[in-house]
């Protein structure tokens, strides 16, 4: 096997005897060539993104997006389907002789997010959130694209089932912008119902021009925690401060004291953390010193000896500030959301390095993307039985935009303009995936 472009042959490089290998066929074509001969219908799924994009649900209410993928899943005869797995999780099961076992994982959810792409199938949908506030919702971190492009995969390989062996499962996750889908779904014996896998494989759309895919071997994605921080202090007329405590000027301290953890306590150029307040809400009247005010805290690392630090310096601040304020209780402090580090398995980086330089030549750039500081909550479902995984990224920007702009002016995942192109971006997602399952099932394969 060469070294593809980008890597080097990793000292754990696999052995015949790491990864067991498939049945033999008298069939020997390449991975580019069972792309070639077994097209998908780019119109039928283009359609399906629309429909998806027109009809987003929030983390944890993907009801009828799930019973759209189920339905979908059905027509393609041979899967075995679980539904409702961590709330409304679904998971496919297509079983073809002895080999090994795949996972293929997409995200359903959207966001609270007033969508302003202009695009023919824009989101207008409002939904109630958990927080019992009604909120526009939009498909603005492409999970659109993801669920398209593993449908589109899953009847690609019931269609060439001839060309491999072992058993491919397709699993749809809900909740992931709010890191507990995964969890949930293994907490609700998720493999108890289907097949442990050997390895698992997901995929993301980013800004990057359409038509580009990219890894790295290692860290891709940072580790993320939300905590939420209450404040308390002692409300009472807005004419008379005197007599109270007041947890607004408490907060606004703690905010911008919090800025310096990264910039006065880090040493930037080797030790990376990013701590960012995105929220912050106090009082329900002008004339009113309320009694209480919370924020929430984003905490981006890599490393557990930093994460450790940066945590500690945010319960100091905060608890110094109260403390100054003279507040009679202890600020709150819960963690709401935890996302680990994203860690790709350098054997398994370094067989789809392989396969994705035949498959796609230039477009691919291994390590050309650098670690980012999105978070998924992806590696939990291979945590959970210990088993290698690999996660990708995709670009889906419109090249004529991404090559007339600065990157930088080039909307983002959670941007209200945020609109990955329909092509190549669901062609490129749905040869990637595909590609990635046959390098670990495909009978033998005359390139690898």
């Amino acid at each position: 096997m060469r070294v593809p472009i980008g890597f080097s042959t990793p000292p754990d490089q696999p052995s015949p005897q790491t990864l067991p290998t498939s049945p033999t066929s008298p069939i020997k074509l390449s991975i580019p060539e069972l792309l070639r001969r077994y097209p998908i219908n780019l119109t039928k799924y283009e359609q399906f993104r629309a429909y998806l994009h027109a009809h987003p649900e929030l983390s944890t209410q993907e009801k009828n997006t799930a019973a759209f993928v189920v339905v979908h899943l059905s027509l393609l005869g041979g899967y075995e389907i679980h539904e409702r797995i961590g709330g409304h999780g679904v998971a496919a099961v297509l079983k073809n002789g002895d080999g090994r076992t795949v996972l293929l994982r997409a995200e359903m959810d959207a966001l609270p997010v007033k969508e302003t792409t202009g695009l023919p199938y824009a989101s207008t949908v409002e939904m109630m959130d958990t927080d019992g506030l009604v909120k526009p919702v939009m498909h603005a971190c492409g999970h659109d694209i993801h669920i398209t492009s593993l449908l589109a995969t899953g009847e690609r390989l019931a269609s060439m089932r001839e060309h491999w062996a072992g058993t491919v499962i397709l699993l749809f996750q809900p909740n992931e912008e709010r890191s507990g889908g995964a969890q949930q779904m293994v907490d609700d014996r998720l493999y108890e119902r289907i097949p442990i896998p050997d390895v698992l494989l997901a995929q993301h759309v980013s800004p990057k021009r359409a038509g580009w895919l990219g890894m790295n071997s290692g860290v891709q994605l940072s580790a993320s925690e939300t905590l939420k921080i209450t404040l308390h202090g002692r409300g009472g007329h807005a004419s008379s401060p005197v007599a109270t405590i007041d947890p607004i000027v408490m907060m606004a301290s703690c905010i911008l004291r919090l800025q310096t953890i990264v910039s006065r306590e880090l040493d930037v150029a080797h030790e990376f953390a990013v701590v960012t307040i995105g929220q912050a809400s106090a009082g329900n009247a002008p004339n009113i010193i309320p009694d209480t005010a919370t924020f929430h805290v984003n905490v981006r690392t890599v490393d557990e000896i930093i994460r450790a630090r940066v945590m500690a310096s945010i319960k100091r601040i905060v608890t110094a500030e109260s403390d100054a304020s003279n507040a009679a209780q202890a600020p709150t402090i819960e963690i709401i959301s935890a996302f680990p580090v994203t860690y790709n398995s350098p054997k398994i980086t370094y067989l789809l390095g392989h396969v994705f330089e035949t498959v796609f030549g230039g477009n691919f750039k291994p390590n050309e993307f650098p670690q980012i500081n999105a978070s998924d909550d992806f590696s939990i479902l291979a945590r959970a039985i210990a088993r290698p995984y690999c996660y990708w990224m995709l670009g889906g920007t419109d090249p004529v935009l991404f090559d007339s702009k600065d990157e930088r002016e080039i909307p983002w995942n959670h941007s209200s303009s945020f609109a990955p192109i329909m092509q190549p971006t669901i062609k490129v997602a749905t040869d990637a995936m595909t590609a990635a399952a046959l390098t670990f099932v495909v009978r033998e394969v005359a390139s690898i």
